[in-house]
């Protein structure tokens, strides 16, 4: 079984690519045809970045990417766990 998510984040590719291998757990990751893949135990994770349109406040613009999450071989708990790492990853601090 496969549980697909969906996310629509407020970032450059750049700083995604920056933060992403804290993310997914793993110092390398591999990028095949715009796909980045790799394995955690039992399960197989795929992502897919989709640049969006940057949308803009002000003078401020903000680029956006849908990215596309595949955990295959997870059970829940693992997936949710996957999941809130990834989360935090990309989290920013605000004030």
């Amino acid at each position: 079984m496969t549980d697909h998510r969906i996310l629509e984040m407020s970032i450059s590719r750049p700083d995604f690519l920056r933060r992403l291998p804290a993310a997914v757990g793993q110092e390398a990751v591999r990028e095949e045809n715009g796909r980045f893949s790799g394995e955690e135990g039992a399960g197989r994770w795929t992502l897919r970045l989709v640049s969006l349109p940057d949308r803009q406040l002000a003078r401020v613009v903000l680029p956006c990417h849908r990215v596309e999450i595949d955990l295959e071989g997870y059970d829940t708990a693992e997936a949710d766990a996957f999941m809130a790492r990834f989360q935090r990853a990309f989290q920013r601090g605000g004030g």
